[in-house]
């Protein structure tokens, strides 16, 4: 199993409106992809010097393929629409993780 983690701080003028979104329309146009089996969504409990909030979105591909993939077909349509709607209200981290 392969996780591909997003790790997004938010503004917090924006949090609630950017939270609604991810919950209705980002992760499941992510998900529709086909390429994940499944999702979770934390918000991480430690503060930020910045005064924005974290959070990690963990999508579980079934293998790197699926990743490659997603990365290829979907993943810069998918990010530029969250670029159109936050420019300059998020910081995001991505990272990608094994099973052992």
């Amino acid at each position: 199993m392969i996780l591909y983690s997003v790790t997004v701080n938010i503004d917090t003028d924006v949090e609630n409106e950017w939270l609604d979104w991810m919950k209705s329309e980002h992760i499941p146009d992510v998900m529709a992809t086909g390429m994940f089996v499944e999702y979770k969504f934390y918000r991480l409990l430690h503060e930020t010097e910045d005064g924005g909030v974290n959070y990690s979105v963990q999508y579980f591909a079934e293998s790197i393929d699926r990743i490659e993939q997603y990365q290829t077909e979907f993943a810069t349509k998918l990010q530029e629409e969250v670029k159109k709607r936050y420019d300059g209200k998020y910081v995001v981290f991505r990272s990608l993780l094994e099973t052992v």
